[in-house]
């Protein structure tokens, strides 16, 4: 099988006038500069809000410690092999992840069309979340934290129907649904414009531009700062969690084990789905960053090292939110599962309360808000160059000359600004759930996860890939991955879907507010159009096809696939009953017409080739 690989070198037209040869020049690719830069990029975009405000809430749920269990078997049944497929693809071919299907098996590449549905709606969504941090954030320069007492916001929205809860509201919560949502009293509502958090959902997208519009060369310079710093604010609410009283109550809430949830489904689901989301399988950033490595870096040991830093990130966070949860109950004598939540009402309800309660609350407050800034924009910012990376290497002759990537980035975070713009109306939460729970859910990257692995694992062929990776790292890597690939993941992505699916329950906001049809059908096709992408794509690509089935039988598609089915079987056969010919090359001479074809049989699959001439390489 041929191997055709963007090298990213510069091409230069001949041509007397400078300024004409740089018009003509196609730019390079580009690299990361050193490995660092490409683990800090991946560990920035894995270590994200999930990590801070789902994962601790998810542990706790799930039975403490015992929630442990589930989600480590998933990481080493499902997280790994696919965090090692995904990086090796983009590696392998140094093509972001719609055309690196090409390479690999071009009847699925509507997988990845799919995974870049999926973070172009995260891309639009999630930077929502940092326009509020940013709202936070300039609110805490203050003599007072505004959320620390009720001072009444906007008396206008509320209404008779609210005035019970509006007297027992806490000043966080006041602050949050009134002060900064203006939130409505349901999605046919949509509300007015909130202009301050559209003003700070632009600065958002501003820094977002600026971070990347020149590729991993800058990219991968911001990460030093964005994808340490988090650690350090986390480090510093770390020991100041652990030294408030009641800090270790909540500790034990949150690690104490009840191995009795082990039973329940739900726990099994709700792990398979955090790993699965939090480190970024089916999304395309993993391939798209590791398209940027060198040819010969060791992706294999860099799994290792990413998925630790991950879930250690994510277990050391419990911590750091639960002493300060803990110290919460111990001030309002609440219990712990009164005080927890997950989302958004962790980040700017109960922690925010928490803050208020310290001394100094606004240095605090400004720590906490810049960690959940820069946590969200290392995710933003990995989102918007895996999209770029795709459109670019698509069409890499239109968008790799001077200043178009730069313009092209100026129309995409532009269309993504005001398609976000519905969010931060005073109805947006509603919609931002919607989107949340049925286009970025689990259910979207189980699917996406089971086609992947079946695509790779069995049509590609897992050895295949081994080889490849054998090429880059020297070495073929535990055997282990390549039966996830090809029988734990799938089987154990799509048993999780399946119970998800006969579980379902609609979707309630804040578990009350019952959402209307009409905005169910969305949220179900939404999600639905992603994954239909996939077989949309290989319908596609039939009819493309000249003539009938059987006519179209000596097109480069199918010559591939059979082509590769049959090598497999000779080598099989070699390996069980003639293991001493694998290293023979036999010649088989065929003259029809005066030519001569060659057999070649080599230890690896993709290396059988059909050639004519006397020579066989």
């Amino acid at each position: 099988m041929s191997r055709e690989f963007l090298k990213g070198n510069s091409l230069e037209t001949p041509a007397q006038d400078n300024s004409l040869a740089k018009k003509t020049q196609l730019l390079d690719r580009g690299q990361w500069a050193n490995k660092l830069e490409f683990l800090l990029a991946v560990a920035g975009t894995l270590v994200g809000l999930g990590n801070l405000w789902r994962f601790p809430y998810l542990c706790y749920k799930n039975g403490g410690g015992a929630f442990l269990v589930p989600y480590i078997l998933f990481l080493l049944a499902c997280g790994i092999p696919m965090f090692l497929l995904e990086t090796a693809m983009g590696q392998f071919t140094s093509q972001g992840c719609i055309t690196c299907w090409r390479h690999f098996c071009p009847l699925f590449e509507g997988i990845g069309y799919a995974t870049q549905v999926v973070i172009a709606y995260a891309a639009v969504s999630y930077i929502v979340i940092q326009a509020w941090a940013f709202f936070y954030l300039f609110s805490s320069f203050s003599a007072e934290v505004p959320w620390a007492s009720c001072r009444n916001f906007d008396k206008r929205n509320v209404s008779s129907n609210w005035t019970a809860a509006a007297n027992a509201t806490t000043p966080a919560t006041e602050f949050w649904e009134r002060r900064v949502l203006g939130i409505t009293q349901g999605i046919e509502e949509i509300g007015s414009l909130r202009w301050e958090l559209a003003l700070c959902l632009l600065l958002a997208w501003v820094l977002c531009y600026f971070c990347v519009w020149k590729g991993v060369r800058s990219t991968g310079k911001v990460v030093y700062f964005t994808a340490t710093f988090p650690y350090l604010m986390l480090v510093v609410l770390l020991v100041r969690g652990l030294t408030l009283p009641g800090a270790v109550d909540g500790i034990k809430f949150y690690l104490y084990p009840d191995p009795t949830r082990l039973v329940d489904p739900q726990v099994w689901m709700d792990a398979g789905a955090q790993v699965l989301f939090s480190f970024g399988i089916c999304q395309g950033s993993l391939t798209a960053l590791g398209s940027y490595n060198q040819f010969n870096n060791n992706c294999y040991k860099d799994t290792f090292v990413l998925c630790l830093v991950n879930g250690g990130s994510s277990f050391v966070a419990g911590f750091a939110i639960f002493s300060v949860l803990g110290f919460m109950s111990y001030e309002q004598g609440l219990p712990i599962s009164e005080v927890a939540a997950s989302g958004p009402g962790l980040a700017f309800i109960a922690y925010p309360r928490a803050v208020a309660m310290m001394p100094l609350p606004q240095l605090w407050a400004i720590c906490f808000f810049i960690m959940v800034i820069l946590l969200g924009a290392d995710t933003q910012f990995v989102s918007l160059e895996c999209l770029m990376t795709s459109v670019t290497d698509m069409f890499p002759t239109v968008f790799r000359r001077a200043y178009r990537r730069e313009l092209l980035l100026l129309c995409l975070c532009s269309v993504c600004f005001f398609l976000g713009l519905l969010l931060v109306t005073e109805g947006g939460l509603y919609f931002l759930q919607l989107f949340d729970h049925y286009v970025c859910s689990g259910n979207n990257l189980l699917l996406l996860s089971v086609c992947q692995s079946i695509a790779i694992g069995w049509i590609y062929g897992a050895d295949n890939l081994y080889d490849d990776i054998e090429d880059m790292i020297g070495y073929r890597p535990s055997p282990v991955m390549k039966y996830c690939w090809l029988y734990v993941t799938p089987i154990v992505c799509m048993g999780t879907f399946i119970f998800s699916v006969v579980k379902y329950k609609p979707l309630k906001f804040n578990k009350t507010y019952v959402y209307p049809t009409w905005a169910y059908a969305l949220g179900w096709s939404l999600g639905l159009f992603c994954v239909l992408l996939v077989p949309l794509w290989i319908i596609f690509k039939m009819t493309q096809m000249k003539g009938t089935l059987s006519q179209s039988w000596d097109s480069d598609m199918f010559t591939t696939v059979v082509w590769e089915l049959s090598t497999l079987i000779v080598e099989v056969l070699l390996v069980e009953f003639f293991p001493f010919l694998l290293d023979i090359r036999l010649q088989l001479l065929n003259s029809p017409g005066s030519s001569t074809v060659i057999f070649c049989a080599y230890n690896r699959p993709q290396n059988f080739q059909w050639e004519t001439g006397l020579d066989c390489r």
